[in-house]
């Protein structure tokens, strides 16, 4: 049956949250096909003859996605709060689809066909940028979203299943890159100088020249059908209350709870949202600064380093098949981010974050130790997937949870908007500057740069966990209303 005793239509509800999570998808998607293409597309502009293609341009391009992120993210409280939850979603897909058929064919009108130049190389980080836009605004929207249509017994666990549509996605992406590369190689980059490279002789030239845009454009067919389903979804019943349609909401509410239930909700947002927003700082500054702090942490924590470039680094350990090993990562990926789903809601949140952090540390301090020493490869792999795994049942999804519940009704599209832009600006920061900080060197072809970067890592990690233990309050089995009376008691 679809409705349970209570009256609780549990097929609307995870109808509405499946397409919902489709914008997860799409962000994991979008974020992750980077790993598989970045070497081709470093070969490709390695061949320009109007400029020259440094580490650093590289680290810029690979990442600049995450500038479209930051603008995303910012303009996604006045988006959500202006056009609603729906609507700023259907922008989303959008721009995915913009992103994905530009990133493939950057030439379109303007340029050669397989001509590299600097001209070139700006396009396709435009196309990017706009691709980035989508993800930050499905970052922000998708788990607010959710979390404002779930049941608060069940919130935890259906915004987890956002951050599960994430991995997910970075999964089909290794998955379709892995299958796009089929028998072909991705070219040798070899170093000629600090920060300059070239391609090797005998690169596979299909891979420079074509491998990379499949990949990207690739994004295109899920990009569609989110565009074309997120218009069959309702309105968040908390945005319809807030923005004077009370009855709609009544009535999706009642499809999802029942009727009864739907009338107390009701008159819960409407006693803790009587007006439609409030200043940021209408509750204090410390639920804002821990909103922030919770999406640095997730950054500074150095999990993007490994997931944009997981082929890179497996190739350096010297694995045989670095584009599989990448998709067994993503395997065991998922795994751990269903242990995150199942036990979100008998847990809670801090007890995972806090056990999540120190399991990174671990993990990041092992690939420090042993990454390019001779014999310590099955080690390097076993922290590597450690550190990754113990991201995915703990800051992965936990920290789209609270940010989705721990805000006020009426700030929380531009707290939201906040925490998550702060989150890209991180992540561009931390995934920019790995490639270069990686390969730095005291001395000629000593391991400085591996072990100061995973030792960074490590030390951040240690910090998160301190942070979640003072700072962090628990919102396991709390309504949204409820996170309202808890930030008034503490002013």
């Amino acid at each position: 049956m679809n409705k349970t005793s209570t009256g609780r239509n549990r097929a609307y509800l995870y109808s509405i949250v499946l397409v919902a999570v489709l914008g997860g998808l799409l962000f994991g998607y979008d974020t992750a096909v980077i790993s598989g293409a970045e070497k081709g597309l470093q070969a490709f502009f390695l061949g320009a003859n109007d400029f020259t293609y440094t580490d650093m341009m590289h680290g810029f391009t690979s990442s600049s996605a995450l500038i479209g992120c930051v603008i995303g993210a910012l303009l996604s409280g006045l988006v959500a709060s202006r056009w609603g939850r729906k609507r700023s979603l259907v922008l989303a897909g959008v721009l995915f689809l913009l992103s994905a058929l530009g990133s493939m064919n950057p030439e379109f009108l303007f340029f050669t066909k397989g001509e590299p130049t600097k001209g070139l190389l700006w396009m396709f980080n435009v196309y990017r940028v706009i691709g980035g836009m989508g993800v930050g605004l499905a970052s922000a929207v998708c788990p607010m979203y959710i979390g404002e249509v779930a049941p608060s017994d069940r919130r935890g666990q259906l915004v987890s299943w956002n951050q599960f549509a994430i991995i997910f996605g970075q999964l089909v992406v290794y998955f379709v890159n892995f299958l796009i590369l089929g028998s072909h190689t991705n070219p040798v980059i070899e170093q000629i100088g600090q920060g300059i490279n070239a391609v090797a002789p005998g690169s596979d030239p299909w891979t420079i020249e074509t491998g990379w845009r499949y990949m990207f454009g690739s994004e295109a067919v899920p990009a569609a059908l989110f565009t074309v389903l997120i218009c069959l979804v309702p309105e968040s019943p908390r945005y319809l209350v807030m923005s004077g349609r009370e009855e709609r909401a009544l009535g999706v509410l009642t499809r999802i709870n029942g009727e009864e239930k739907a009338h107390e909700i009701i008159e819960d947002i409407k006693n803790t949202a009587t007006v439609r927003t409030e200043r940021l700082f209408a509750y204090g500054w410390l639920v804002v600064f821990i909103g922030i702090m919770l999406s640095v942490f997730q950054q500074l924590v150095g999990i993007n380093a490994v997931l944009y470039y997981a082929p890179r680094i497996f190739g350096d350990m010297g694995m045989t098949n670095p584009m599989f090993n990448t998709v067994m990562m993503g395997v065991v990926n998922i795994l751990f981010t269903l242990v995150a789903i199942f036990t979100v809601e008998k847990i809670g949140r801090k007890p995972l974050l806090i056990t999540g952090s120190l399991a990174m540390g671990v993990g990041a301090l092992g690939v420090a130790l042993t990454f390019g020493v001779d014999g310590m490869q099955l080690v390097t792999m076993l922290s590597i997937m450690l550190y990754s795994a113990a991201f995915m049942f703990s800051w992965g999804p936990i920290c789209w949870v609270l940010i989705a519940e721990i805000f006020p009704n009426t700030i929380r599209g531009a707290a939201v908007a906040i925490a998550v832009a702060a989150q890209w600006i991180f992540n561009f920061i931390v995934s920019s500057t790995f490639v270069p900080m990686f390969n730095m060197h005291l001395t000629p072809g000593d391991n400085f740069g591996h072990w100061f970067t995973y030792g960074l890592y490590a030390v951040m990690c240690i910090v998160a966990a301190i942070f979640v233990w003072r700072l962090v309050p628990e919102t396991k089995g709390k309504t949204l209303e409820d996170m309202t009376r808890l930030w008034k008691r503490k002013m």
